[in-house]
């Protein structure tokens, strides 16, 4: 338990120290050592405990956001490491581990998978894919876990030739991951991506008000007198897009994406991101598509669609939707050769949290092999190649800094092979959990009628 959580913390330093992300793996290895315990419940408390000491203090920042309630969300969080470890050493009692290993990835890629994308708490921050050099994500972060915790069982519990056989499985899994992709929709080559990047500049600003706006976008464009496209945090403005920021779009004929409200009724409304003209209207909008929970953080998106720019087609998703892959998915789906991530980091959110949430853009860049723009407020602001890899960002706080870079559309967006496995595991995971369910039922049932007969 104990060396489960050191491997985590120190796998999570990674972003000073990439090298340490590999630690990850000793967590998985000692996290699956845990599941062979005497009881289903001691396995789940073990794992409840080791959740703690891994979600809590790397998560410390929910304190000053949540307050009390925060040790609340630590104890979900942890939860699901205990059910992962009550469900496996159900499956391994009473059986020989080597004989049904290959149980032990299904089940944490199908829980993973839950705890990320499909119930009212999810959060897929802490996954496996975020320790490890993003490169590695173009397997899909799920699938990455897959294979991680597929190698963690065989070292745990196969022998002899059965280790060589699963260890070998998973790196067929892991290439086949890698080099195969999804079947293409026919949007995804409707507009080739231009042979030249594109130069887009983005100015960090927290709350500022309205004139400061224009003279902030004035100023990087002086700086950057060539870039067409500019780019303004989430929450920049308190309602719509204003008149002056549409003249200076027009006056100077840059686009402009601006973070907003849109409002539905006088207290109602859907956060915003808006894309301004040349002609200085409103061509395009595209509202947050999963607000963030306990936050005032609008409605949720009615749909998503990508904006046909003039350079290619540009999927635009705001903030926490980036860590949500059946939202980016929609995007790539539809034939999204560039993201572009306008982002409200607080700035009293604190560090930690900023370097948290970098991790996200350079995963989500790597698994479809599309670069991205992520604009942050007053966090880290980011410029990720295709590759995952970060050719520009913003130092943590930088408010009223400017980040540029030049990006090269992406000519053949890829869906990771991972989004189909992952829905498989769940099933199957659920799958088990009824089977054991039924069987300790039957168990207990079994006991009364033994003791009522006697």
């Amino acid at each position: 338990m104990f060396l489960a959580a050191l491997c985590f913390q120190a796998a999570y330093v990674s972003i000073h120290f990439p090298a340490a992300g590999f630690l990850i793996f000793g967590y998985a290895f000692f996290l699956v050592r845990l599941t062979n315990q005497a009881t289903v419940r001691q396995a789940f408390y073990f794992g409840l405990a080791t959740g703690i000491l891994c979600y809590a203090p790397q998560l410390f920042f929910f304190w000053h956001i949540f307050n009390l309630a925060a040790a609340v969300l630590w104890l979900i969080l942890a939860a699901w490491l205990g059910l992962f470890a009550a469900i496996c050493c159900g499956c391994l009692r009473g059986v020989l581990p080597d004989k049904i290993m290959w149980l032990i990835p299904i089940v944490w890629t199908g829980l993973e998978y839950f705890r990320s994308e499909l119930y009212y708490l999810k959060f897929s921050w802490m996954n496996i894919g975020y320790a490890l050099p993003p490169g590695l994500n173009v397997i899909g972060m799920f699938g990455l876990g897959f294979l991680v915790f597929g190698l963690a069982a065989a070292l745990n519990f196969a022998k002899g030739r059965a280790l060589y056989r699963h260890c070998a499985i998973m790196m067929a899994l892991g290439l086949a991951f890698a080099f195969l992709k999804l079947p293409a929709t026919p949007l995804e080559a409707a507009k080739p991506a231009p042979e030249s990047p594109l130069s887009i500049v983005g100015v960090q600003m927290e709350f500022p008000n309205e004139n400061l706006v224009t003279k902030a976008l004035t100023a990087a464009l002086a700086k950057n007198p060539g870039a067409p496209l500019f780019v303004l945090s989430e929450c920049t403005l308190d309602g719509g897009v204003t008149d002056s920021i549409k003249n200076w779009c027009r006056e100077r004929g840059r686009y402009l994406i601006v973070g907003g409200k849109d409002f539905a009724t006088n207290d109602t409304y859907f956060n915003t991101a808006f894309v301004v003209g040349t002609n200085g209207e409103v061509i395009f909008k595209q509202a947050k598509s999963v607000p963030v929970q306990f936050f005032r953080d609008g409605l949720p998106a009615r749909k998503q669609a990508v904006w046909d720019s003039p350079w290619g087609r540009i999927g635009i998703c705001i903030c926490y939707d980036l860590s949500y892959t059946r939202i980016t998915d929609s995007l790539v789906s539809q034939g999204a050769q560039l993201l572009i991530v306008p982002t409200m980091d607080a700035s009293e959110w604190g560090r930690h949290q900023h370097e948290l949430h970098s991790r996200v853009a350079p995963v989500r860049a790597a698994e479809y092999g599309i670069p991205i723009f992520r604009l942050a407020s007053s966090g880290i602001s980011q410029a990720v190649q295709a590759n995952g890899y970060v050719t520009a960002q913003t130092q943590v706080g930088g408010i009223d800094e400017v980040l540029s870079a030049n990006l090269t559309l992406a000519k053949h967006p890829r869906m990771p092979w991972d989004r189909v496995l992952a829905p498989l595991c769940l099933c199957f995971t659920i799958v088990i959990l009824v089977l054991r369910l039924w069987v300790t039922v039957k168990a207990i049932m079994a006991g009364r009628r033994s003791r009522a007969l006697a």
